[in-house]
């Protein structure tokens, strides 16, 4: 894995202003020392939450192909994304099952990718809702 690190942590966040509505996603990608190597805002037009959380996932997935090779482990507030990413939680919305092939095929880049709901109080997840917030701003 030359010039690649063993493992990053990706923490992503979508939203929207309404639901549905106009969306934005925040990105934060860190080491295994919790150094930040990357943060990402964008806004993405009119979304669901649920989208926007996906379209997180795989923007944040991109991203991290710049780092690793190797172990990706991804954290979200959003325990829809994860027990859907994990096979706990059967997908019944197909533009949401597209979403989820999406992220399958972006995870074959890596060796690993692992997904973790955290709560929204953790300070990375925090970072990223900001972020997000910041781009519906325009900062």
């Amino acid at each position: 894995m030359d010039g690649f690190i063993r493992e990053v942590k990706l923490f992503s966040d979508g939203g929207c202003r309404g639901n549905p509505g106009p969306g934005a996603i925040g990105l934060l990608i860190l080491n295994e020392a919790n150094q930040e190597l990357d943060k990402h805002a964008e806004c993405i037009g009119h979304t669901t939450n649920n989208r926007a959380e996906y379209k997180a996932l795989i923007r944040g997935l991109d991203l991290c192909a710049k780092y690793t090779r190797g172990r990706v482990c991804c954290f979200t507030d959003s325990q829809l994304v994860v027990n859907h990413m994990n096979g706990t939680w059967r997908l019944k919305n197909e533009e949401l099952r597209s979403l989820f092939y999406e992220v399958k095929r972006h995870e074959q880049v890596f060796q690993e990718v692992i997904y973790q709901h955290v709560e929204r109080t953790n300070p990375s997840v925090k970072k990223v809702d900001r972020l997000l917030n910041e781009a519906f701003e325009g900062r």
